[in-house]
């Protein structure tokens, strides 16, 4: 577990992903790499070289009211904030500033709103914020949450996707798998790691990992 690939982007080479080779277990599938996002995260340095490396897909045709950060991705959150409306990126708030927040979770993981933060969802242009897809279906969910809200979802950004699209919006990301051609994302009942008897390391999601054993 602690042996690990750096992973730079291309188009910003300060902008660098720490990726460990093994066989992880996600909320929804099996995955034989996995993406650290620690640091891209929690360390201001790399979480705003990050964010000015995202902001730039969205400078000429997007509106965006509130940012919902998910997977603890906050901090990265605020520099995207702030790096869109230095652009000039448009922002219907009466005080032209966006909004920059994050969803609590009940007790069957549905994702909510406190009744205050709902005037920041309900009919805003909302910019999703998250660390990771790999099958898409949680992101999904998230958005039909917020759609549920009252929210327009004009964009959804992550830190890496193997997903480009959910529910009709395209997934801008920083890293996909064409950077790791070897990453594989398999299902629950379908992962030949399994078959084959090698042993999960660790369990992962948004957050981190947990090692098994």
């Amino acid at each position: 577990m602690e042996d690990y690939i750096k992973l730079t982007s291309q188009r910003h080479p300060e902008v660098i992903l720490r990726v460990i080779p093994g066989h992880f277990a996600t909320p929804n599938s099996h995955i034989n790499y996995y993406m650290d996002m620690a640091a891209l995260k929690s360390r201001t340095t790399e979480s705003r070289a990050a964010a000015k490396a995202l902001s730039e897909f969205y400078y000429s045709s997007t509106v965006v009211d509130t940012i919902v950060c998910l997977d603890g991705t906050e901090v990265v959150g605020a520099y995207l904030a702030e790096e869109l409306s230095h652009a000039g990126v448009i922002s219907m708030n009466r005080h032209k500033s966006i909004y920059v927040l994050s969803p609590e979770y009940n007790m069957t993981g549905q994702m909510m709103f406190r009744d205050n933060l709902q005037l920041w969802i309900n009919g805003k242009n909302v910019l999703i914020l998250l660390a990771s897809a790999t099958t898409g279906k949680s992101l999904a969910q998230a958005t039909e949450s917020l759609i549920y809200y009252g929210a327009k979802v004009t964009g959804i950004a992550s830190l890496f996707s193997v997903v480009s699209k959910v529910m009709g919006v395209p997934v801008q990301s920083l890293f996909t798998p064409a950077d790791l051609p070897a990453y594989q994302s398999y299902s629950h009942e379908d992962c030949p790691l399994c078959r084959s008897g090698v042993r999960v390391d660790a369990l992962c999601n948004g957050y981190g990992y947990t090692p098994i054993g």
